[in-house]
Order: structure tokens, then sequence, then C-alpha cells
């Protein structure tokens, strides 16, 4: 069984295997294939992974760090549950923090990082042309922390950046619906209008842009669980 090492030149090193159960399980948390409140199990993962028990716990330690699982006092974990009712407050917090940042960097970018967020969101567009929805997500958040990037204030970028991670999950579902009740533009055309603000160096229209682009992701994330689930989330 594996210990969760790897052997090069004839050395184990340290951690292979729980970068493994680590990557296996948040791209499952992600795409919701392991759906939320699912019961993970050490000893049936280790089974599943032909490892030891150490480095799945490794993992779910890093996973629960975060926030994608919760580990509960009777020292079982679960995958973290979707709360949809603080769904308003988490898109409000996004709003500000997407905003701030876009703004910011209208104001302060330079042409190293617009080239940088030019890059991200060439990145972007090949992603959504795979319709890998792991790949878009990752896409998406390097092209949003590129924006961030460029607006000089790592307090702010940290904000957001922890914003961005917590709504992977619903990002997940909010590609699905677009894609499905879309031509495409909404993934693609929202990100390049907000290059093209910022490098006019026009804040007022990156905010205007960045607020469009969340109170998107809004309607559509409640549309889905309204169709999907029957789930109401009046604003």
């Amino acid at each position: 069984m594996d210990d969760g090492h790897e052997v090069q030149d004839g050395r184990r090193v340290r951690g292979t295997g729980m970068r493994f159960a680590y990557e296996t399980l948040r791209d499952e948390i992600l795409t919701l294939a392991l759906p939320p409140g699912h019961l993970l199990d050490e000893t049936t993962l280790a089974d599943r992974f032909g490892m030891s028990r150490s480095p799945v716990r490794e993992a779910l330690i890093r996973l629960a760090g975060e926030e994608l699982v919760v580990m509960l006092p009777n020292r079982s974990t679960i995958v973290a549950p979707l709360d949809v009712t603080a769904f308003p407050k988490y898109v409000e917090a996004l709003d500000i923090a997407q905003r701030v940042n876009t703004r910011l960097a209208a104001e302060l970018r330079d042409s190293d990082d617009l080239v940088a967020i030019a890059a991200a969101q060439a990145r972007f567009e090949a992603a959504v042309a795979t319709g890998d929805h792991l790949a878009m997500s990752a896409a998406n958040k390097g092209f949003h922390m590129a924006i961030a990037a460029a607006g000089k204030n790592p307090y702010l970028a940290g904000f957001y950046e922890r914003l961005l991670d917590q709504g992977r999950r619903m990002l997940h579902l909010h590609f699905d619906y677009i894609e499905r009740t879309s031509d495409g533009f909404l993934l693609t055309g929202e990100h390049a209008e907000m290059l093209e603000a910022i490098r006019a160096r026009d804040v007022a229209e990156a905010d205007r842009l960045a607020h469009a682009h969340t109170r998107q992701f809004r309607d559509n994330f409640i549309r889905f669980m309204a169709q999907n689930h029957g789930a109401s989330m009046p604003l």
C-alpha cells in the first residue's frame, strides 16, 4: 500500500500520495461529483487510492483549510454543505470586492498588467472552448486575480481571492446554466469588455461592468436553482 511517497532516484519524496488524494477530491468536490454533505470515510478513501490513511487525512485537513470539507467533532468528515440561504450575503460581498478591485485596476494598471490580464483572458477563452468546467473555473479566477494584481492592493486582492474560491462550486452550476441558455457571450464577452475599460482607464465603466458581471452571476445562479431545485432566494 502507498504510504504517500514517490520513489525518485532511489529516494522517497514525501507528500505525493497526499497531493494526488487532495487534487482528486478537490476536483470531485468542485464539480459536484461529490455532492454537499457526502461522507468522506478515511478508510474507504485509502482503499480507493491504494494508500495508507495518513496521506488521506492530510488531504482532508488541507481541504478543510479551503472550506471544501467539514471535519466534525465525531472525527467524521463531510463535503462542505452549499448554504443557498447565505447566497445573497455572499454575492453582496463578491460585488463589493469585484467592483473595488476592477476600479483600482482601471486607475492604476500599467502596461505589464494589461499584458497579464489579456493573457489570462485568452486562457479563459481557450478553457471555454474545451467545455471543461474545472479549467474554466481556474481560468476565470486567473482572469479576475490578474485584475486584482493590477489594482496594487494585496489586502483587497486577498479578500477577493477568498470569495472567488468560496464560490467555485456555485460557478460550476453557473457555467452549466449559461451553456444551456445563452450563445456563450456571457462567458467571454463580459471579460473582454472589462479588459477594454481597464485599458482605457475608464474607472466608472470598469465599475459598472464589474457590478453587471456580479449581477449576471447572481441572476443566473438563482434561475438555475429555481429551475432545478425549486429554490427561491429573493434579494
